[in-house]
């Protein structure tokens, strides 16, 4: 279990804490829904939470198989589109970009890992979510 915490500083911003780290950050409604657009909005770290989360299920995954592979330096980027009526996510376009030094043999596992991570399982299915796999890095 992991404790986060907030509070609504006025604005449509909020100040978060990480529980165990500390760790703070800020999240702001985007220009489009009557915010700056200073900062991360809540649906901006959702698709930041699902780049990340797949980079690191791919080492997470790796590592507990024994299988030798080094993926830093690898990169994502996230497109968000939203959609109206009900205000959602409607799609997250993932681009990840991966070391050329990964062997083909083991891409496929690779690439599993990442689909498996649980930010990936645990957005709702109404939410498109294309994958791209670039390994020029």
């Amino acid at each position: 279990m992991v404790e986060m915490s907030g509070i609504y500083v006025g604005h449509k911003r909020c100040d978060l804490t990480h529980g165990p780290s500390k760790t703070q950050i800020v999240t702001d409604a985007p220009k489009d829904n009557g915010g700056e657009g200073a900062a991360f909005s809540p649906t901006d770290l959702m698709g930041a939470a699902l780049g990340s989360c797949m980079l690191t299920t791919m080492a997470i995954g790796a590592e507990k198989e024994g299988i030798n592979i080094n993926i830093k330096g690898a990169k994502f980027h996230v497109t968000k589109e939203m959609v109206s009526n009900p205000r959602r996510i409607g799609q997250l376009t993932v681009k990840l970009e991966l070391p050329a030094s990964v062997p083909e043999a083991q891409r496929a596992r690779v690439m599993a890992y990442a689909m498996s991570c649980p930010v990936h399982r645990s957005l709702h299915p109404d939410v498109k979510i294309p994958v791209e796999f670039s390994w020029n890095l």
